[in-house]
C-alpha cells in the first residue's frame, strides 16, 4: 500500500534527491515509498530526521511481510 504521508512529505524532491538524502538505493527508497519494504529502523529513522516526522509511523501501518533464504550454515 502506496505511502502518500511519505510522498507528501517527501515534496519536490525526485525520489534520487531523497533516497541520497537517506544514504540508500532510490530503489531501496521507492520500495519503501510505494509501500512494498518496510525500512529497517535505522534507515527508518534516517527517512524520518530528514523529512521531519516519527520514525515509528512506519511501523504504524499493516507491516509488510518478506521472506528471506536462509543459508546452511
Amino acid at each position: 500500500m502506496e505511502r502518500k504521508w511519505l510522498i507528501e512529505k517527501r515534496g519536490e524532491l525526485t525520489q534520487q534527491e531523497a533516497a541520497d538524502l537517506v544514504g540508500i538505493s532510490r530503489g531501496a527508497y521507492a520500495n519503501i515509498e510505494i509501500g512494498n519494504r518496510n525500512p529497517s529502523v535505522k534507515v527508518a529513522k534516517k527517512i524520518a530526521e530528514v523529512f521531519g516526522f516519527q520514525w515509528t509511523n512506519f511501523f504504524a501501518e499493516e507491516v509488510v511481510e518478506t521472506k528471506q533464504k536462509r543459508v546452511a550454515v
